[in-house]
């Protein structure tokens, strides 16, 4: 896709969430709509498996990712919902800063929720992250 072509909000996510049905690339992370009947594919949710070899390794990290109306020419809001120890994500609330993450501080309208997933993915393999202590499996943020 070319820099500085406008495509329309709905046939962007439209095409993000059929990739997201067929399980594009190699199933380390997974997307799509939190309800199949919002119509204005603004809702989503994400799944990262853990890399191995990190203290992320074998659990499902479950993630809430909103694509606002200024969606693909503005990031998405994104947040985990599972409990997690990682540079970038407020301990309170899961939710990822903007700033931390590449993919959403240099955000791009070519960009999508899966490259977003993968950075974040990305990050916990990254030498500052990948030992750090994690809450309990299992545990979520409440808010």
């Amino acid at each position: 896709m070319e820099a500085g072509v406008k495509v329309p909000r709905n046939f962007r996510l439209l095409e993000e969430l059929e990739e997201g049905q067929k399980g594009v690339g190699d199933g380390t992370v997974s997307w799509g709509l939190e309800d199949d009947e919002d119509m204005t594919l603004t809702r989503w949710r994400g799944v990262i498996l853990g890399p191995p070899r990190t203290s992320y390794e074998n659990r499902m990290y479950n993630l809430k990712v909103e694509c606002g109306p200024g969606y693909p020419e503005s990031p998405p809001f994104v947040r985990f919902v599972t409990k997690i120890n990682l540079n970038g994500v407020h301990t309170s609330n899961g939710v990822v800063d903007m700033h931390a993450v590449t993919a959403l501080a240099k955000w791009q309208n070519s960009y999508s929720i899966r490259m977003v997933l993968l950075e974040l993915r990305r990050l916990m393999t990254c030498k500052e992250n990948m030992k750090l202590p994690q809450p309990p499996e299992g545990q979520i943020y409440t808010n």
